[in-house]
């Protein structure tokens, strides 16, 4: 569940600036001094006949697109006095005060116009930060820190947000140790924003319960569908696959998920399921598929983002380089490494939120219960070898 943050009212300009705000100021103020430099060359060039003092009024402007007001009000003044100093200069040379002196009452007028538009929009820029970091608050509510350890398995996790807005989405993922050996989920939520946010924690929470009190999976599975279409639209849904590690056998459920990849002696095999089951919200009725795992597999699990992320129409090849980019270094390194792949292949621009999970397997002495309970006489797929 989300819970409300309450925060502190601060006076316009006492927030710490953030570092993208200090360099558009920069940038907002090298644009302004460098009208101003240009109008000056220009106005000696031309002999002082204070014909472009107006555009002095420009500088003050464009500061307010970029800048705080505060500095919007410096450049104003500096015009200000330049163009006294020209409109003095003409007066002397050539007689005119009338022209001059409406052109700085002009360049007063821009600059009270730009301090009021400044100041509204370095509002705006505070706010969006600050909803940026409740935005951060409330993804990291949804998702907590998987690992480093659970059981048997080195864990890592990655969220990779779309937006640069800010890194809040629909995709999920839990892990947990429970009786029933170590348990995980995966999902991804159809939609994006809040109500893709509160579906997720939905699940999550479900998830959280029942996944200490069902020692089948399929009863789990079951029970997040029930949550899920309580609290959706008829089109809604949850992709989702579901994991269970228990003395070295790997159970696996899926619920239209991406099917997560096994990495072994230098080979990438895809756990596909035994039958294709819809997502949940559409009453899935899933086959486990059970693998036994060896010491040092690793598994990749991860959301469509990844499984559509495309440079020019082609798609990113993870299961052809998930060896390279997983196989070393601990998984958080692995994690790592396929981030920095993946941003590179599409250039930086992502169409869709990925999560990723990555856990390797250390092995266990004496194991004997190889295949869990509930899965005996089951449907379940030949091992790997």
């Amino acid at each position: 569940m989300l819970m409300p943050v309450a925060t502190m009212p601060r006076e316009p300009g006492r927030r710490p600036p953030s570092r993208e705000m200090i360099s558009e100021s920069r940038a907002g103020l090298g644009a302004a001094f460098a009208l101003i430099t240009l109008v000056v060359v220009v106005e000696l060039t031309c002999g002082v006949q204070g014909r472009h003092i107006g555009v002095l009024a420009a500088a003050p402007v464009l500061t307010a697109a970029l800048a705080p007001w505060r500095q919007v009000v410096a450049v104003g003044a500096v015009s200000m006095a330049i163009g006294a100093v020209f409109a003095f200069l003409t007066a002397l040379k050539h007689g005119q005060l009338l022209p001059s002196f409406v052109n700085i009452a002009l360049i007063a007028l821009a600059t009270g116009i730009g301090a009021v538009l400044g100041n509204y929009r370095q509002r705006q820029a505070e706010r969006f930060v600050e909803l940026s970091k409740l935005a951060t608050a409330a993804q990291g509510a949804v998702l907590r820190p998987l690992g480093p350890q659970l059981g048997q398995l080195s864990i890592a996790a990655r969220y990779i947000s779309a937006s640069a807005a800010a890194d809040i989405g629909g995709d999920l993922y839990e892990a947990l140790d429970t009786p029933y050996g170590v348990r995980m989920i995966i999902g991804d939520v159809r939609g994006k924003g809040l109500d893709a946010v509160r579906l997720a924690s939905i699940v999550l929470g479900s998830y959280r319960h029942v996944a200490y009190e069902r020692a089948d999976l399929r009863a789990v599975v079951a029970d997040l569908d029930r949550a899920v279409a309580r609290s959706v639209g008829d089109e809604d849904f949850v992709t989702a696959a579901l994991v269970e590690e228990r003395g070295g056998t790997l159970t696996i459920v899926n619920c239209g998920h991406p099917p997560p990849l096994l990495l072994r002696r230098g080979e990438v095999i895809e756990l596909t399921p035994p039958a294709s089951a819809p997502p949940l919200g559409f009453m899935p009725v899933v086959r486990p598929r059970v693998e036994r795992l060896e010491p040092g597999d690793r598994l990749l699990f991860y959301t469509d983002g990844l499984a559509e992320a495309r440079r020019d129409g082609e798609f990113f090849p993870t299961a052809g380089r998930a060896w390279r980019l997983l196989g070393h270094g601990t998984v958080a390194d692995g994690l790592a490494s396929l981030e920095s792949a993946l941003i590179e292949w599409v250039r930086g621009q992502l169409d869709d939120d990925i999560a990723l999970v990555l856990m390797e397997y250390a092995g266990t002495q004496g194991a004997t219960d190889a295949v869990p309970r509930w899965e005996i006489g089951g449907a379940s797929s030949p091992a790997l070898t």
